[in-house]
Order: structure tokens, then sequence, then C-alpha cells
């Protein structure tokens, strides 16, 4: 088995030849490479966050707050990075998490297709969002045998709700990803100050207007009048009422494994297994929603809640190394956001499978120097608090 630290190598004899590489190593110049070309308005809605944003900078200085403990002469030389989850070896413990407005990031605007085209050409894989710029059916091709899993906005229209699921359910999706934490917009101060946010200019809703349970709610195709269609959309986007009375409806739409994101209680972890969900998704949804505690600071509680159900994570993750942190926490899989998203403005597929390659080596490298061969091997004891 090759190790993910392999791809430092090919850097390296690259440079021999004169060859740099094609695109930023850290998160820092990601973010601002991504700056320089996105339009200002989109760009401020993927890196902002909610209120004064000290939730999304918290959410990164937790990482900081960890620090990994070496052994030695541990024979980790060859790394195992696999873990199997829901039924399927994935071949690390890495996911492409949700972004809402991936589609509208790239240059050709089909920044869903080049995610799940990266993902299927490594092998991660994808939470692709409801919000996509492209239906879910061929977004869901486009991922090939990788696992893909559809996350659910739950709209106040209960039969758009069980269509998406459902053909979700058909495209091939392994899995639904409810999201609790967006049953209405955060207080963004960077998008309130340009009075505006994409999908309300129409961008990422391919899967409402292309759902027939949608479109039968318009007086007109949304390729008449785009302009009610998104109206209609921002009117039934969030279901404020949502509670978990509606628990057992949601897990009856579908076998699929189902998870709900944005769990971040320990009773509410207890309450969603008695509910019969297959896996916890802890996530403070990068701090773009509301102000909380910092994501990784709740996590082990989360863990301990699920007693042995798997638990996902994502918010703050910049680096291999906080990969690794997250998984000694306890996380079965860790979620990658931003720095994909950015990976993706500057290179479309090339540019996502360029940022995995990164942080699947730094990860790697940091198990492999630290001492841990394999996922089984990290837990708290590993980490350092400092």
């Amino acid at each position: 088995m090759a190790n993910y630290a392999d791809f430092q190598i090919g850097l390296y004899f690259a440079g021999l030849g004169g060859q740099l590489p094609p695109y930023p190593l850290t998160f820092a110049g990601l973010e601002a490479a991504a700056a320089e070309k996105m339009e200002h308005r989109l760009f401020d809605y993927v890196a902002g966050g909610a209120g004064d944003e000290h939730t999304q900078r918290h959410n990164v200085e937790a990482f900081e707050r960890w620090g990994i403990l070496p052994r030695m002469l541990s024979g980790a030389a060859e790394r195992d990075l696999s873990v199997e989850l829901f039924g399927h070896r994935w071949p690390a413990p890495v996911f492409l998490a949700p972004i809402g407005v991936l589609g509208v990031m790239t240059d050709d605007e089909h920044g869903d297709l080049a995610a799940a085209a990266a993902a299927a050409s490594s092998g991660v894989p994808m939470v692709a969002s409801t919000l996509m710029q492209d239906p879910m059916e061929d977004v869901a091709a486009a991922l090939g045998d990788t696992p893909g899993f559809f996350q659910l906005y739950t709209p106040n229209d209960r039969e758009v709700a069980e269509s998406l699921v459902r053909r979700a359910e058909a495209a091939g999706y392994r899995g639904i990803v409810v999201t609790l934490d967006t049953w209405t917009l955060g207080y963004r101060p960077r998008d309130l100050q340009h009075a505006t946010f994409p999908q309300l200019r129409g961008a990422c809703l391919a899967n409402y207007f292309s759902d027939p349970v949608f479109r039968s709610r318009l007086a007109a195709p949304p390729e008449e009048d785009p302009g009610a269609a998104t109206l209609h959309w921002a009117m039934s986007f969030g279901n404020p009422t949502l509670s978990w009375e509606d628990l057992a409806w949601l897990r009856d739409l579908t076998d699929l494994p189902m998870l709900l994101k944005g769990i971040c209680h320990p009773d509410d972890v207890r309450r969603a297994k008695d509910g019969g969900v297959d896996g916890i998704y802890c996530s403070n949804h990068g701090g773009r929603q509301a102000a909380s505690a910092p994501a990784l600071d709740l996590l082990p509680a989360v863990v301990d809640a699920a007693d042995g159900m798997p638990v996902l994570f994502d918010s703050g993750v910049r680096s291999g190394a906080d990969i690794v942190k997250a998984l000694a926490l306890g996380a079965t899989a860790v979620g990658i956001g931003r720095p994909y998203g950015y990976g993706a403005v500057l290179g479309g597929t090339a540019g996502v499978e360029f940022v995995l390659s990164c942080l699947l080596a730094e990860a790697d490298l940091t198990m492999g120097l630290n001492g841990y061969a394999s996922i089984a091997e990290l837990g708290r004891d590993v980490l350092v608090r400092h």
C-alpha cells in the first residue's frame, strides 16, 4: 500500500525539472489566491461567518491547543489510513463536506461536478449539498464508484422533501445527511453589507428547479419565470417548525443510512440514536450559522454519547495535522470544507485533487513521523493539551 506522503516526493522530483507546484500548499495561500480570483461578493459569502466571526476563528484555534505525543521505533514506515464506514471501505477517513455555492465557484460554474470528479479519482467520499448548480443525478454519476451522500436542507413542504430524498436514493447516493442548523440564515455581516446572497440571484438551485414536485408548485416553469421560482424557493427553503417529533417521518423516508448534521450536545446525540439514525455529524457549520463554542471542543462529548455510532466531524479543519487531531478525539471521518472549495476556485477538479493530496500527505506524515501506523492507534491518549 502506497503512503499518501509519497505525493511530496513527486513535488520534489518535479522541482528538479524546474516545475513548481501548480497551487499553494497552505490554507492561507489557497485563501489569498482564491480571494484574488473570485468575485468579491462570492468570496465574502464563502470566507465569511456569523456575527463577528469569532466562532469560525475559534474553530481553527481549537486545533492549535492540542499537540500530538510522538512515539519512536514503532514500525510506522507503512501506514493504513483506511476506515470501514456504512458498509464501504474508505481509503482515508476524510470526506468533502457540503458547500452550498460550490457550483458557482469554478470558472465553468459546474463546481459540484468538478468536486465529484475529484472524489471519483481520489476515492474520497463527497457529501453533496442540496444547493447544487447541476442536478443531483448528474453529480452522482460523476462520482463513479466513490460513495456520495446527499445533504438535505429540509424544506417546509414535506412533499418536496420526500421527492428530494427519493431522487437521491434513486441516483445512487449512499446516505442522507439532514442538516439541522440552517432553518434560517445566520447573521452574516459580510453578506448583509452586500445586501445579497447567491441563491437569491438564482445560483445553485438546480435540484429544486429540476424537481417535479417543486415545479408543480409554480405557476410557470423556472425556465420561463426564474424570478418567481427563486422567490418560491426562498419562501420554502427552511423549516423553523422541524422538531424531534419529525424525526420518525424523516427516518421513514428512506432505508439509506441517515445522519443528523449540526448535533453538538450529548443529549441530542442520545435522542438521535434513540430515533434510529445511523450516524452523527458534529459541526457548527464552520461558524457560519451562529456564534457557538468551537466545534472541536464539543466533539469528545458527542463521541462518548454516540457510544460506538459513527461520528463525522467538520469545522475549522485546515491541515493534515488537524485531521489527525480530530480522529484522535474520536471522529470516525473528518470533513474538509473551505480548503477544497478554494482548490476548486483555482483549478476545478485538478485544484480539488491537489488540495486533497496535500492534506492526505500531511496527515499521513503526521501519523508516521509521530509513530502511528493506523487509525486504530489514535486515541485521546496521543494528544497533549497546551
